[in-house]
């Protein structure tokens, strides 16, 4: 599950790895189409029970993609800082290479908690209500992680 890196002074253990996976903000979605044509997209998403899962429409480019090759990367970002004095950047990051595939029912509700809890704690039941009305209109994409690694300097 966690794959080598050239640089192994700046490789993060995989505690640390999965706490950014956990915490980030945002991350960036890479998939390719049915011409090998790459594209990345930032989206939310949250990690639940050792996997990945994002939410969105039911059609699109990246669900496209996903229906014709599930295999993605998916990079987080934590946090930044650039070194002017040095030419560099502190920095911390985790990359992800999974299978994603569409999740339905109770894993797919499950998903769209975890990503409330995460975003909007405050609003749970508000949170809920709103699943039940899109529900409908919703996807949520599962990423079943097959190597990740982690990388900082700090």
């Amino acid at each position: 599950m966690y794959r080598n890196l050239r640089r192994k002074d700046r490789e993060m253990d995989q505690e640390s790895a999965i706490r950014l996976l956990t915490e980030g903000e945002y991350a960036i979605l890479s998939t390719t189409d049915v011409e090998g044509q790459p594209y990345g997209v930032p989206l939310n998403y949250c990690y639940l029970n050792n996997h990945l899962y994002f939410h969105c429409a039911l059609e699109g480019h990246k669900l496209d993609n996903i229906r014709s090759n599930n295999k993605v990367s998916f990079c987080v970002v934590g946090k930044t800082r650039v070194l002017a004095e040095k030419f560099s950047t502190e920095f911390e990051s985790v990359v992800v290479f999974g299978k994603a595939n569409i999740v339905e029912g109770e894993e797919k509700y499950k998903a769209l908690i975890g990503l409330i809890e995460k975003y909007s704690p405050e609003f749970l039941a508000e949170g809920k209500e709103y699943i039940a009305r899109y529900d409908a209109r919703t996807a949520v994409v599962k990423i079943m992680i097959e190597h990740l690694s982690g990388k900082a300097r700090r």
